[in-house]
């Protein structure tokens, strides 16, 4: 392993750890998520693949909103999680992809990214002097620099810091018990639908996520072997675990893409079973990762999703990527992708 390998390794430890905070502010606990990278980084070795997991902002903000407390949310992870297992192992990823038309994923894709900023706008309404500090200067370093990590690690020291001068001591907070406890599914209309809408934005993040992190270093990525082992390491659900799913990352422009990937990985997972995250996270209120998120939504996701969804794209497809995005915005990724399709195989009998 290489001193670059560390180098990226960390880079994408410092974007994980807010992520982390930020699913903890919908209940999630850290120390049950280090099951998922231990998972993860098994995977890694055991497929040779160049595809890391981490925690997602779009994974975070679609699951904590659908479920209404905690045992839905974990309960949405965990059976989102084995669908996509099961669609990993049976090699089904394309073949959903290509039934649903790619047009219209990247247009599902592109309704998430409305559904982040939505999220990061709503969280700077509950705190405004936190919330604008974050998204100002989220703006100041992503304009310049395009560099989403940049952007989320400086946007939280700033507004984090701002946070500790106007209130002058860290926040109280329930520390998280490190006795691993069974946290029993449950099932409901908020659930089915909410495992459904993570499986779509899976599918699609997969595809998307998979094949950019692999092409960095020139490799190629198994999106299938990524499915299945993404899909394991959301059993840490069962103990409370936040749900982890592919990135963009650094990673796969090491010399060594697998060894950084599996690195990074252990090094989140090792912080996370050590409990510093509920420690750090006295001092980084959950507005500071509004910016990041209103970034992410508005700048990262939509254009380019929106752009590729339309582009070259005929008319039923076209119309089903246009239906998916304002659908997925307005309600879920489900629904969103569903209705999506639904449109691109009637306008061609419809004539329109």
């Amino acid at each position: 392993m290489e001193l670059q390998d560390i180098l990226a390794a960390i880079g994408v430890v410092f974007n994980g750890i807010p992520m982390m905070i930020f699913a903890m502010s919908y209940g999630f606990m850290a120390a049950p998520t280090a099951i998922g990278y231990a998972i993860g980084a098994g995977g890694m070795l055991m497929t040779g693949a160049v595809t890391p997991i981490s925690i997602q902002a779009g994974t975070i903000a679609l699951v904590g909103t659908m479920g209404k407390q905690i045992r839905e949310r974990l309960s949405i992870a965990l059976f989102a999680g084995l669908i996509m297992a099961v669609v990993g192992a049976l090699g089904l990823i394309h073949v959903i992809m290509d039934f649903a038309g790619r047009n219209v994923v990247l247009g599902m894709q592109a309704g998430v990214g409305i559904i982040l900023a939505r999220v990061g706008i709503d969280m700077i309404k509950t705190d405004r002097f936190v919330g604008l500090i974050s998204l100002i200067s989220a703006l100041a370093v992503y304009l310049p620099t395009q560099d989403l990590v940049y952007t989320i690690v400086v946007s939280v020291i700033v507004s984090s810091s701002a946070f500790l001068w106007k209130n002058k001591k860290p926040m109280d907070i329930n520390s998280e018990t490190y006795k691993f406890k069974v946290y029993k599914p449950v099932l409901s209309y908020n659930v089915v639908r909410g495992a459904l809408a993570l499986a779509c934005l899976t599918i699609g993040s997969n595809i998307a996520f998979g094949n950019i992190t692999a092409g960095m270093g020139g490799n190629t990525a198994n999106i299938n072997h990524l499915t299945l082992y993404s899909g394991l390491a959301n059993v840490s659900a069962l103990f409370g675990g936040a749900p982890v799913e592919s990135i963009i990352s650094a990673t796969g422009a090491a010399p060594n893409p697998m060894m950084s990937g599996v690195l990074m990985m252990l090094l989140l997972g090792g912080i996370m079973i050590a409990g510093l995250l509920p420690k750090i996270a006295r001092y980084v209120p959950m507005q500071s990762v509004a910016g990041f998120l209103v970034i992410i939504g508005a700048f990262a996701t939509l254009p380019g999703n929106a752009f590729n969804a339309f582009a070259d794209a005929a008319r039923p497809e076209m119309l089903g990527a246009g239906v998916a995005l304002l659908v997925t915005a307005l309600t879920d990724p489900f629904i969103g992708l569903v209705a999506g399709v639904a449109i691109r195989l009637l306008t061609p009998v419809l004539g329109l």
